[in-house]
């Protein structure tokens, strides 16, 4: 119904001509004259000709403005009801849908009393019944021919046969290399040859009845990860403090109840949603998750190592639908005070409709024999949903959910960051890979002048090999941060109360200097925005403040390759104003998004950068990085006295590389070299806090 005159059920009564414009201007009832029509309505809705009359009468109002208020009041009073029904409705819906799926499943779960199976029906029983006659006539048909033929060469009738079965069968077991005693198939076992303590192991080849029970898990995993994608409330809960999503816990238990993967109580369990856009098409990106070597690539500040264990089902070749892995990662972030995390983990891939596809990851118990059995770290069914959009793009949607054994408690400083989701949540893996997309793409953009990069990458394969040699640089550093495996000096510090972290490795690695490596970090808080400490560390003009390469001389920035849109996100090269050290350069790259930024540099010589630049290989450069690796604390916006809100600050990673001149493994010379670099590292930190005005928090 259309809104008639005077301004609305609670407001405007008395009206005056505009003649001139032929409106009407309105103005409001009088306290007193709404309080009486609003009493009468509840009494009556519709006033008949007398009514009206009367409370024209009493009110000094016209009949017809009378009238008009009522149907407007009406007109409200209807649109209020449906808000509230409608609303009403909705969480109807949402909690019966979510029934629904509780049902469903229940029902799933359902065994048989007898064997402790899923109940078949009465269908399914024929069914299977039939396809076991099948196949009982089919080996009926098949001993029977074998007994013929072998009653021919033995010369005995197909009856005494039988009692030659069992030697027969130990002959071909042992002929083909197996052994029922220990569970060992004929080839041998797969060495993954891998550094990390977690696969300093040999793998047997995986009998078929566990490959059956791993499809089972899998599938299974994909079904709730599927269920998790279309379930909104109340399964998931959105936080008022930062927005993200988060899983109900007793909602979750309900339905999809799971015995607890750790014996302890003080497992605590992370969940996370995250959906973005990235540049790059569905059916590429499910192939490169399929990958270990292309996964490991697309997440290099996220994961350290990655390796496909085996392929239990390959998919069908055209979309990868049905593709079965057994794989192993370690995940690190940030700084060696967030402990890595170790995952045996199953991937499986689904195209559920056309251009969706639904990868799902889930742990696997490590093999007996490894070193890491008792993982702290357990991924319950997790994963993306990707799906083919407009323009070469697509949609992601990540679900991260995982239970975390709280044996070792994150270091104070990053415990925030660790807690809220932050750390390992699902919009690090969303915001990661967007960052590697537009990467991705800036390294298929052509060059088109020998202008471009200030006239030092003057073609297309020479950017390429350029891009590809910083990519390495950054891997390297990343993978330095978790210092797993190597030799550790754990030192004190005056740098700050979480100290400094000391490695001593031999390296023999192609791509990296040869001899003995330090590698030292450490980490602090700033009471500044991450922003502006990664503007600090972008400034070349600042450089001379922390920068040792650089020997208090200016630097000046000689090539610029652009790796995405935000313009810190680039690869440089530094030429350093030091007349004795005219041939080396530096090769940086920086890049930052919403959760944080890195910057890594490492000095080049400029033959061998010209290798880069040239378009060659430049895969066995040595390449040996520093850098810094800058993120916000964590902490939610506090509200001061004033009114304003305060952000948290940011928490900064310096890390070091040194290669000592000396390649002795001596205690003494490794000491001797500690102690350089962590004078060298606490003097740069000094000079850091100094330079953003922060010398204080000594």
């Amino acid at each position: 119904m259309e809104l008639q005159g005077n301004g609305g059920a609670s407001g405007d009564g008395r009206e005056a001509s505009n003649s001139g414009r032929g409106n009407k201007n309105y103005y409001r009832h009088t306290t007193e004259q709404i309080r009486r029509l609003e009493e009468f309505f509840k009494c009556c809705s519709h006033p008949d000709d007398n009514q009206r009359q009367q409370l024209s009468r009493e009110l000094g109002l016209e009949p017809r403005q009378i009238k008009f208020w009522f149907q407007n009041k009406r007109t409200q009073t209807q649109a209020q009801n449906e808000s509230a029904d409608n609303t009403v409705l909705r969480k109807d819906n949402e909690r019966i849908q979510w029934e629904n799926y509780a049902i469903i499943k229940a029902l799933k779960s359902v065994l048989c009393p007898t064997c402790g199976g899923p109940p078949f029906g009465e269908e399914a029983r024929q069914l299977s019944l039939q396809r076991l006659q099948l196949e009982n006539a089919y080996l009926k048909e098949e001993h029977d021919k074998v007994a013929s033929l072998l009653s021919k060469y033995i010369g005995k009738p197909p009856s005494q046969i039988e009692s030659l079965a069992s030697v027969v069968g130990s002959t071909l077991d042992l002929s083909l290399g197996y052994s029922t005693n220990q569970g060992i198939i004929g080839s041998p076992p797969l060495n993954l040859n891998l550094t990390s303590p977690a696969l300093a192991y040999q793998i047997k080849e995986i009998p078929e009845r566990e490959k059956t029970l791993m499809a089972d898990i899998a599938a299974s995993a994909m079904e709730e990860l599927v269920s998790l994608f279309q379930i909104g409330e109340p399964l998931w809960v959105k936080s008022t403090a930062d927005g993200r999503y988060f899983l109900n816990g007793d909602n979750y238990d309900k339905l999809f109840p799971k015995a607890n993967q750790f014996k302890t109580s003080g497992a605590c369990v992370e969940s996370s949603k995250d959906s973005g856009v990235v540049a790059i098409n569905a059916a590429t990106l499910v192939d490169m998750f399929l990958d270990s070597n292309k996964w490991e690539e697309l997440f290099p500040t996220i994961l350290t190592k990655a390796k496909t264990i085996e392929v239990l089902e390959s998919g069908m070749m055209k979309n990868r639908n049905g593709c079965l892995l057994l794989m192993y990662e370690q995940m690190h972030i940030l700084s060696p005070l967030v402990a890595p995390r170790d995952f045996y983990f199953l991937r499986y891939c689904q195209q559920i409709e056309r251009g969706t596809w639904v990868i799902v990851d889930v742990s696997h118990n490590f093999p007996k024999g490894s070193s890491s059995n008792q993982s702290l770290s357990w991924r319950l069914p997790s994963g993306c949903m990707i799906k083919d959009i407009s323009c070469g793009c697509s949609r992601v949607t990540w679900i991260e959910h995982v239970a975390v054994d709280n044996k070792t408690q994150a270091h104070r400083l990053y415990r925030d960051l660790v807690c809220r989701n932050v750390a390992y949540g699902a919009d690090r893996w969303i915001v990661t890979l967007k960052r590697t997309c537009e990467r991705l793409d800036c390294l298929m953009v052509e060059v088109e002048s020998t202008c471009e990069f200030g006239g030092v990458v003057t073609s297309s394969e020479g950017k390429r090999s350029v891009m590809k040699l910083s990519q390495r640089m950054v891997k390297n550093f990343c993978g330095m941060l978790s210092m797993a495996g190597k030799l550790d000096f754990p030192q004190s510090s005056e740098v700050n109360s979480s100290g400094v972290r000391v490695s001593v490795r031999k390296s023999t690695e192609p791509g990296q200097p040869h001899g003995m490596i330090v590698s030292i970090a450490t980490s602090l808080w700033l009471p500044l925005p991450s922003q502006t400490v990664f503007s600090f560390f972008r400034d070349e003009r600042n450089r001379v403040q922390w920068d040792v390469l650089s020997n208090g001389n200016p630097v000046h920035e000689i090539a610029n390759i652009p790796t995405g849109t935000h313009p810190g996100n680039c690869i440089s090269v530094i030429r350093p104003f030091t007349p004795t050290e005219n041939n080396m350069l530096m090769l940086q790259e920086s890049y930052t998004d919403p959760l944080g930024s890195l910057f890594v540099y490492a000095p080049v010589d400029m033959p061998a950068l010209n290798v880069a630049v040239s378009g060659e290989d430049s895969s066995n450069i040595p390449i040996l990085p520093s850098g810094f690796v800058i993120s916000g604390d964590g902490r939610a916006e506090t509200t001061g006295d004033s009114g304003h809100s305060r952000a948290g600050g940011s928490l900064l990673t310096v890390a070091f590389q040194i290669l000592v001149s000396t390649p002795s493994t001596s205690k003494q010379m490794n000491m001797e070299s500690v102690a350089i670099v962590n004078a060298l590292i606490s003097s740069t930190v000094q000079k850091i806090k100094v330079a953003l005005n922060c010398s204080s928090l000594d």
